[in-house]
């Protein structure tokens, strides 16, 4: 979901003209509809990321900033997720993927550590390869945030093959 996060803007003002934005909340989506009315190629939708409502293969690039997040706000041990949500994580990947052009990029940008979320992503049914960065002012007080990109197309690493095996094996 995009929230009310300016970020949609500011990629349209980078010249990104071409911008689709959903959230679950309509009050949210009318009020972004209202914000941003003077900026044409700025979509809004109402959705349920778990069912995307685009055909398959309608985007080049797919960018969620800690909507993936919220799915795991109830899980109390990060080492070993609850099966409802791992499922809710995998239906919402299994969507990304089905919107992905071939060659496209779907880009996550959170604060969940790579041995929490790579083993998510590293699924090898989403067709994409996997890779990521730590993201911070270097500050050693300071969160790091993390920035994954999975490209449509490119095979994953036989390590996070690995990694993406684990996730579905008992605790």
């Amino acid at each position: 979901g995009c929230g009310n996060s300016a970020l949609s803007h500011d990629l349209h003002e980078l010249g990104y003209t071409d911008v689709t934005s959903i959230d679950f909340s309509p009050a949210c989506i009318a009020a972004m509809r209202a914000r941003y009315a003077h900026c044409p190629g700025l979509r809004w939708a109402i959705m349920d990321i778990r069912a995307l409502a685009f055909p398959d293969a309608s985007f080049d690039v797919v960018l969620e900033k800690g909507t993936l997040d919220v799915l795991m706000v109830e899980e109390t041990d990060p080492w070993h997720v609850s099966p409802q949500a791992a499922a809710s994580m995998r239906r919402v990947l299994e969507e990304v993927s089905r919107v992905l052009r071939p060659g496209g990029c779907f880009i996550s940008i959170t604060f969940a550590q790579p041995h929490f979320r790579k083993p998510h992503y590293a699924q090898e049914a989403f067709g994409w390869s996997l890779r990521h960065t730590a993201c911070g002012d270097g500050d050693a007080g300071a969160f790091h945030y993390f920035l994954y990109v999975m490209r449509k197309g490119q095979p994953l690493d036989p390590r996070d093959v690995a990694l993406g095996r684990r996730l579905h094996q008992p605790p």
